[in-house]
């Protein structure tokens, strides 16, 4: 049984007056009564009466001797996290938290489409009950997230109190989070401050962008970022976000004009070539399938660094996420243009 399999179901003599939502409960116990009749109301029901569907939106829709019961399974929400045998990278561990160096193309918590493979089932599996339980059982330990294509550092909660502080450090921006990105085009200036409100995107649900500041669901955002090395069309560049927006820095270097390299959703691409990276291949926006040895198939982003006092101890801690093969492999190449 899968989410949008088609059950067809007869209504028996002894089943006649029954209301449709507990006719389905009966014969489908694994769902509960919420979830049938959300599938009701969504149009996930209908029944062959001369050709109509009178039960849209009807769960308490009395059912006759004979007639045909058409149910589309409705998805099961997850109400906790099933734990996954997954390797995790530990960059530092102790009794009050851990962080780790998130692999690239992994969701840090179970959502609509992404229920397994998660770095929450990772954790799960690996440490047990021993997370906080802040943010509920779908998100167990999680005080900050990364987008799914951006690898490298991130702090995980041991329990609800550092959970807590840990929350007020990142509010208090006590926390440096140090970001390497390789960026397409050439900066104007060394270093510079990026200051410029994010909101949602017009037209695209799953796009931000950069707003007026008198949008009033524009947030403040502030990205000071610097050039670490040149490299002709690419710049290799350190960016250290002072908010915490999502998609900010993605967001911020495309509005600047030197949007992140292969970053689909703002730069048009998904993937460069070493004969692109090396100059022996024009590039070409827009092209996803382009020829010669691909390098890089996601955003050039990763957090290299954390810098903060540890929220028990008091120790400043700094931890560093090696940089992935893959954009070194980027660097590696255009070192050796």
């Amino acid at each position: 049984m899968q989410v949008g399999d088609i059950q067809f179901l007869t209504v028996g003599v002894e089943e006649a007056d029954w209301r449709l939502d507990l006719f389905l409960v009966h014969h489908f116990p694994e769902f509960s009564r919420t979830l049938i009749r959300n599938a009701i109301m969504n149009g996930g029901v209908c029944i062959d009466e001369a050709g109509e569907k009178p039960t849209a939106g009807k769960p308490s829709f009395r059912l006759k001797t004979g007639q045909t019961v058409r149910f589309t399974f409705p998805e099961i929400p997850h109400q906790s996290t099933i734990p996954e045998s997954i390797p995790i990278e530990i960059l530092f561990e102790d009794d009050e938290i851990v962080v780790v160096n998130k692999p690239v193309d992994m969701v840090v918590h179970p959502s609509r489409g992404h229920w397994s493979g998660t770095l929450v089932a990772a954790l799960v599996y690996h440490f047990g009950g021993k997370l906080s339980t802040t943010r509920g059982p779908m998100r167990p330990g999680i005080v900050h997230r990364l987008d799914r294509d951006t690898t490298g550092a991130i702090i995980v909660a041991k329990n609800d109190l550092v959970h807590a502080k840990l929350a007020a450090l990142f509010e208090q921006r006590q926390i440096r989070k140090e970001y390497l990105a390789i960026v397409l085009g050439n900066p104007h200036l060394d270093r510079d401050m990026i200051d410029a409100p994010i909101g949602l995107h017009p037209k695209i649900k799953e796009k931000m962008c950069v707003a007026q500041k008198s949008d009033p669901e524009a947030k403040e955002a502030l990205t000071f970022y610097e050039v670490v090395k040149r490299y002709g069309k690419f710049a290799l560049i350190r960016c250290l976000p002072k908010t915490g927006r999502t998609h900010q820095i993605r967001v911020h270097l495309a509005h600047t004009g030197y949007p992140i390299l292969c970053d689909k959703m703002y730069s048009g691409r998904k993937n460069i070539t070493a004969e692109e990276l090396s100059g022996k291949k024009t590039i070409a926006i827009n092209e996803d399938n382009p020829t010669g040895t691909i390098l890089l198939n996601r955003q050039a982003l990763h957090a290299h660094k954390l810098t903060f006092k540890h929220p028990v101890t008091e120790v400043e801690l700094e931890i560093v996420a090696p940089i992935p093969s893959d954009i070194q492999a980027v660097i590696d190449c255009l070192d050796g243009v």
